[in-house]
């Protein structure tokens, strides 16, 4: 996915791209819920870095730490979104 276009991975509603956010969003919130750590969208994209010009690399990042970390994610919408790749020609 970071290889290719921005267009490619934004497009859709929601595109690929929010879809992911929102999936790596999600596991962060719950993660620092669970360590009783006040959670928002703002702390989670400082956590990210997410002001850097490359959000897929940026995402991808935040996984490998979330899940260094314990963190998990929702597996159904994890599929929705490998479907949804896979469907406009992403590799898993």
């Amino acid at each position: 996915m970071a290889t290719r276009p921005f267009s490619e991975v934004a497009a859709g509603d929601p595109g690929l791209l929010e879809e992911v956010e929102g999936i790596v969003l999600d596991s962060h919130r719950r993660h620092y819920e669970s360590q009783g750590r006040r959670w928002s969208r703002p702390i989670a994209y400082r956590w990210l870095h997410y002001e850097d010009p490359m959000p897929v690399e940026r995402l991808a990042e935040g996984v490998e730490r979330l899940v260094g970390e314990g963190a998990t994610f929702d597996a159904a919408a994890v599929d929705k979104a490998c479907a949804k790749a896979s469907g406009r020609g992403f590799s898993n």
